[in-house]
């Protein structure tokens, strides 16, 4: 049985160290971050991050299956706090909070650290500045099963929390690194990957590329697009159709239709899941035993 700390100050020592959190300066002087929410608790832990501090409030689950996650996250070391209602929305990010916010130790990763496979799907992403298309386009790998994705001249922080939110935890589970543009066209070459880059400037479909084998999809900054590096070393330029007056798309709504075009073609069948452990997130929401 735990024996929890009750936590009902807001000048609390350990409730002013998590909201300091919200600084990214702070976040990356300690190599911690704010994890928010079931699904995201349940899969860090799934993988088998490292907890170190658990705040919950039971007023505020939305769920059944909140006590048993705190059970697994105290039974693997973090230090759970119970809250009153207002420290919890003191600490949170969202506007309904879910009563679980954690803060989790983090470590960067480099090309090193992500799968080279010779018929890999690999995102790139160049000089993304919003956490929620960050976010987004991991979720989105995710649900194909691409084998990585590379940030390209990182303009945000992985670990801000709204990337954290938008990707619905998807960050721990999708491989994920940063380079220079030019290390990554390096790598990607030295192991037989071809780029495929998105831009409204070319005439090809994007159906008609081949995405069956090694490719490394390309898709660049909001406003901008990919830059001239990535425009003039892709091996291949595709344009996704814009049939209204609209003349370009949203970067992670592109980057989500060329994902579902490679898996499409690979017959729908996972890059990554079955060789690196994360088969445990296949099947939807269901298989977290939520609604």
């Amino acid at each position: 049985m735990r024996h929890d700390e009750l936590l009902t100050s807001l000048k609390n020592p350990k409730v002013k160290y998590a909201a300091s959190l919200r600084e990214r300066r702070e976040r990356d002087a300690r190599g911690v971050t704010i994890l928010e929410g079931y699904r995201e608790l349940f899969r860090a832990d799934a993988i088998g991050l490292k907890f170190h501090e658990v705040f919950y409030c039971p007023e505020l689950f939305l769920g059944e299956n909140e006590e048993a996650l705190l059970d697994s996250l105290a039974a693997h070391g973090a230090s759970l706090y119970r809250c009153t209602e207002d420290i919890l929305r003191k600490l949170a990010y969202r506007d309904r909070p879910e009563g679980l916010i954690a803060v989790i130790e983090v470590k960067r990763k480099t090309l090193a650290d992500i799968p080279k496979v010779k018929d890999g799907l690999y995102l790139v992403a160049e000089t993304i500045e919003k956490p929620g298309n960050l976010g987004s386009m991991l979720r989105s790998a995710d649900a194909v099963g691409a084998t990585a994705m590379i940030v390209c001249n990182k303009q945000t922080d992985f670990f801000n929390p709204n990337v954290i939110r938008a990707s619905t935890g998807a960050i721990f589970s999708v491989p994920l690194a940063e380079a220079t543009s030019e290390e990554c066209l390096a790598w990607l070459r030295s192991f037989g990957i071809r780029t495929l880059a998105a831009t409204p400037h070319t005439k090809q479909n994007f159906t008609d590329a081949d995405m069956a084998h090694g490719v490394a999809i390309v898709v660049g900054a909001e406003q901008f697009g990919l830059t001239p590096y990535w425009m003039d070393s892709a091996d291949q330029k595709v344009v996704i159709p814009m049939l209204g007056l609209m003349d370009s798309l949203n970067v992670a709504t592109a980057a989500t239709i060329l994902l579902y075009e490679a898996a499409r073609q690979r017959g729908w069948k996972s890059s990554a899941a079955d060789d690196y452990g994360l088969d445990q997130f296949a099947g939807g929401e269901n298989s977290l035993g939520r609604d």
